[in-house]
């Protein structure tokens, strides 16, 4: 590699928030336009601020599950800048003095643990939303002064892959925690990357360029790579990089310049003389410390170490808080966590559909533990499970009476069970004469062959006994 890759993420994750943060408008997803606004969040002489409470409570619960240390006082400002969507022509946001600084983001890429250092999170107001329309452009407030917490990271990342995951485990995070609902479609959780390059072992920071507003993980990540390419083919061409924002046009799959990068002194950021400093007392802290969701990477390790399921089935089952929970009182209702995150994983899975923080599940997790049951005293077969699960999806129907109805059955009839397997030996004698000398990976053939021939109904564990019987095979 002709250069190293240095990234730095800044994250723009909205608070979960009934009401603006310093106002009480509705913050609600898709109103008609401009209609969640009042004089405060439309900037209009004489209206003051009032700082959202919750929005507060929110922001510290983000920083404390970032291992961030909170300062005892801090300050908001105003950051001075000029843009159609912002109305009072400054954004309330936090500079100098933020109300928390100095945590830090453990990720895994490609079996390789990483610490990423996060400089600070701050509170922030957001801006509006342009909305350009061919010729024209239009502008809805409605988001205007909706409660952010900005997450800085510092530029400890080295590759968009990385940066992808940062991404991914921070949005995890904040879900499992409450404070976001993680939709980058609507706008909730954005993305900004400061990315430059420099020869491999330089101590000293290229040129930086910051790519702005990224909605998905996958832009992400072939934004960065593009921009990295970008800067790699300049610096080759012997020209200098250029501090500037650049946007991303998946269309194009190429980074576009935007503006020249402003410095700090350019927002000229000065005390907001309409807010008092932020004051967070130790009780305060320590109510919203004891207060705190369990952790994604805490949860994973509970289910990996108390209940005894896989590495793979924790991290898969943990995908969304909704799905723990499910996941985790189905288990305690059956009492065999492998055998419900093997059943979750293999068919519920596929039917839940996420938005969000809400998820929707096609039955309840009661539901799960009688179907698993009737499984385990061996009224029904793995195979007539999918059945009766196919049936209940949907509905508030009882396992057991779906079982009834269909008058199912498993059958464990040796006498039975031991003359469809003859007959499934003759049928394929080639089969036979593999697994009698000793590839006893055959056995899921014939096994398969019995299900078939007994509708799925045939006792699995007893067909492989008799199977072995009549081949002699102990």
């Amino acid at each position: 590699m002709r250069y190293e890759a240095v990234i730095g993420l800044e994250v723009h994750a909205q608070l979960l928030t009934k009401t603006k943060a310093f106002c009480a408008c509705p913050t609600a997803y898709g109103a008609p336009p401009n209609t969640h606004v009042c004089p405060v969040c439309l900037g209009l002489p004489g209206a003051l601020p009032v700082l959202n409470a919750e929005a507060v409570r929110l922001a510290v619960r983000t920083a404390l599950a970032l291992s961030c240390a909170i300062r005892p006082s801090s300050r908001f400002a105003r950051k001075n800048y000029f843009y159609p969507d912002l109305p009072k022509g400054y954004q309330i946001s936090q500079y100098d003095e933020p109300f928390s600084e100095g945590g830090h983001l453990e990720i895994e890429v490609d079996g390789a643990p990483r610490r990423v250092r996060i400089t600070r999170a701050h509170m922030e107001e957001d801006a509006g939303k342009s909305v350009h329309m061919g010729q024209s452009s239009v502008v809805d407030l409605n988001r205007a002064g909706t409660p952010l917490v900005e997450i800085v990271s510092e530029p400890d990342l080295r590759s968009p892959a990385e940066a992808a995951e940062y991404l991914r485990v921070l949005r995890d995070i904040l879900i499992f925690i409450g404070v976001n609902d993680g939709n980058l479609e609507e706008g909730s959780f954005r993305c900004d990357a400061n990315v430059s390059i420099r020869p491999p072992g330089e101590a000293k920071l290229g040129t930086r360029v910051e790519l702005k507003n990224i909605n998905s993980f996958r832009f992400v990540e072939r934004a960065i790579t593009h921009e990295i390419q970008r800067q790699a083919a300049a610096l080759d061409a012997g020209a200098r990089i250029v501090q500037e924002t650049r946007g991303w046009s998946e269309d194009d799959g190429t980074t576009f310049s935007l503006r020249s990068k402003e410095e700090a002194q350019d927002y000229r950021y000065f005390p907001d003389p309409d807010l008092p400093p932020l004051v967070l007392s130790d009780p305060f802290v320590s109510e919203v410390r004891a207060s705190m969701p369990e952790l994604p990477r805490d949860k994973r390790r509970r289910l990996i170490d108390a209940l005894g399921v896989s590495e793979y089935a924790a991290k898969v089952l943990t995908g969304h808080p909704a799905v723990a929970a499910f996941f985790e009182e189905a288990a305690r209702l059956h009492g065999d966590a492998t055998k419900v995150a093997n059943f979750v994983q293999s068919e519920v899975l596929g039917d839940v559909e996420v938005r969000g923080l809400r998820a929707e599940i096609p039955l309840t997790p009661a539901q799960v533990a009688s179907l698993l049951r009737l499984v385990d005293a061996g009224t029904i077969s793995g195979k007539q499970a999918k059945e009766v699960y196919a049936k209940i999806t949907g509905t508030d129907r009882a396992p057991e009476d779906v079982v009834r109805e269909l008058g199912m059955r498993q059958v464990s009839d040796a006498s039975a069970i031991e003359a469809v397997c003859k007959r499934v030996i003759e049928q394929n004698p080639k089969q036979a004469d593999q697994l009698r000398s000793g590839k006893m990976a055959v056995m899921g053939f014939f096994v398969g062959q019995v299900m078939k021939e007994t509708g799925g109904s045939a006792n699995p564990r007893l067909v492989n006994e008799v199977m072995k019987k009549l081949l002699g095979l102990g």
